[in-house]
């Protein structure tokens, strides 16, 4: 593949100066484009040592407003990057809408010089590919540009560059031990990067392989492609908006007969006094475990959704009670702040996910993507039918990385919410319990039952599972959660004895 790109392509010095002023102002004009239309940019530089990568994003980004761009140079995870999945730490620096994010070298580190220095293996990587392509198509489906430029050199001049580089001591630094042992074994190394790029050339995030031998025709090229997919990107905005007028209301369509909520059994129920035995038992254990946990390494991540009033915060508060806060952490969700909404909805929860041996528990998750957000239309049919695709992906990327992921759906019924809700409504130090809100969505029960039926049919996976818990009884609700916490941890234990 990379043997067929021809390097000697040059460009003549004035004809280099007549082009980049022309697309110097064309580049700066897109970024306002881009800014007004609200659609986040993502560049990333890719290709060998040496081949030009902070010259060239020098150039890119020479003239653009500074206010609105930010570089990052990804290299080593550092220990604290580590103990979290290897895209997180990508997925916490995506761009909010109107932004541009430019990376020297990103996720692909993990799968080219990670790769080449033995630090994943062959399924490793292969499995990395998978979720590179899922992450990218999150991002692109969400209306981000995404544009991946590779550089590409010979052996030869890699060389002659790296030689200057150390013949200054000002210099000499830029060029590591691990770089010098690339270019030795150029040619494997060149084989990992053709396979990556052959695994990772995708319809909604193509590769672009820049000839960077002659650095005025590399950077007329990259010149030339960012403004290229910019304004492709544009012209899509406008097309969408036009359809989006002229689209009639669809009937709206029952897609599930049955119910997998109506198979739930709301008689279960404890006595005050077994409610007592069980949890004392289950407490001590749970704090045991979680001890455990944070030996080993094992992050845990907990979804708590349910119907208002449904005992989601009694559940969280006798899960949490006997563990060490040091090691959990519970993130309540609210609607999304300005800053939030700006950015893909998935962004504000990768924020908040645990590092190895540490504890995230949601009370209110990513699931409001398909519940309130499709059902009070703070997002359209199309993005919130294609959230289970990409809920699915992350959580798979979470268990990948070694999480135990659970998710729990409280379910009660709806004498027992409104006798809940009156119950908070009569007790003054309940009343900041139930809001107007609370009310407005119990008109709204069919459609939250339909959303929530379809939402655990499509998201109940082997690696995340949906636990509906029965909790017109408060007691019984508790330990179930609970005991599920305990059996799945335990689970996971005795696999890594």
């Amino acid at each position: 593949m990379l043997e067929q790109i021809d390097l000697t392509k040059t460009m003549e010095k004035e004809a280099y100066r007549e082009e980049i002023a022309q697309m110097e102002l064309t580049l700066a004009r897109m970024q306002r484009a881009c800014k007004e239309q609200k659609i986040p940019v993502i560049i990333i530089f890719e290709g060998f040592d040496a081949a030009g990568k902070g010259l060239q994003i020098n150039k890119l980004i020479h003239p653009l407003d500074p206010r609105g761009f930010h570089v990052y140079a990804m290299k080593k995870e550092t220990k604290t990057e580590q103990m979290y999945p290897f895209l997180w730490r990508f997925w916490t620096k995506t761009p909010e809408k109107g932004r541009i994010a430019i990376f020297d070298t990103s996720w692909y580190r993990h799968v080219s010089v990670d790769f080449f220095e033995k630090k994943l293996s062959k399924e490793e990587r292969n499995l990395a590919y998978q979720e590179i392509n899922t992450f990218e198509r999150t991002l692109t489906d969400d209306g981000a540009v995404l544009i991946k430029l590779f550089l590409h050199i010979s052996k030869k001049d890699q060389k002659k560059r790296f030689e200057k580089l150390l013949e200054s001591k000002e210099t000499a630094w830029r060029v590591s031990r691990e770089d010098l042992e690339r270019n030795k074994n150029y040619d494997g190394y060149k084989s990992i990067l053709e396979n990556m790029l052959e695994q990772t050339e995708t319809e909604y995030a193509p590769w672009t392989i820049v000839e960077a031998t002659d650095k005025k025709y590399a950077t007329a090229k990259i010149y030339a492609t960012v403004i290229h997919q910019l304004e492709e990107a544009l012209k899509k905005r406008t097309v969408q908006k036009e359809e989006k007028q002229t689209e009639k209301q669809e009937k709206k369509q029952k897609l599930f007969e049955a119910s997998v909520l109506s198979n739930a059994d709301l008689s279960c129920s404890y006595t005050k006094e077994e409610y007592k035995e069980r949890l004392q038992k289950l407490q001590k254990k749970i704090a045991v475990l979680h001890s455990e946990l944070y030996r080993r390494r094992i992050p845990v991540v907990l979804g708590f959704e349910g119907w208002d009033a449904g005992g989601k915060g009694g559940a969280i508060k006798r899960l949490t009670e006997f563990m060490d806060p040091r090691g959990y952490v519970v993130n309540p969700t609210a609607a999304p702040t300005e800053v939030e909404k700006n950015h893909h909805y998935l962004w504000r929860f990768w924020q908040n996910m645990p590092k190895a041996g540490h504890i995230a528990i949601f009370d209110r998750t990513w699931y409001g993507r398909v519940m309130v957000e499709r059902i009070e239309g703070f997002c359209t049919k199309e993005e919130w039918q294609r959230a289970y695709r990409e809920i699915n992906d992350m959580e798979a990327h979470l268990a990948n990385s070694g999480a135990i992921v659970m998710k729990f759906w409280m379910q009660i019924d709806k004498d027992e919410q409104e006798r809940r809700f009156k119950e908070r409504m009569e007790n003054p130090e309940k009343q900041w319990k139930i809001t107007d809100e609370d009310w407005r969505n119990r008109e709204k029960w069919e459609q939250y039952e339909e959303a929530v039926n379809e939402m655990i049919i499509k998201t109940s996976t082997s690696y995340a599972p949906w636990t509906i818990v029965e909790g017109n009884c408060k007691y019984y609700a508790r330990i179930k959660v609970l005991e599920t916490v305990v059996n799945e941890i335990e689970k996971r234990l005795k696999k890594t004895d």
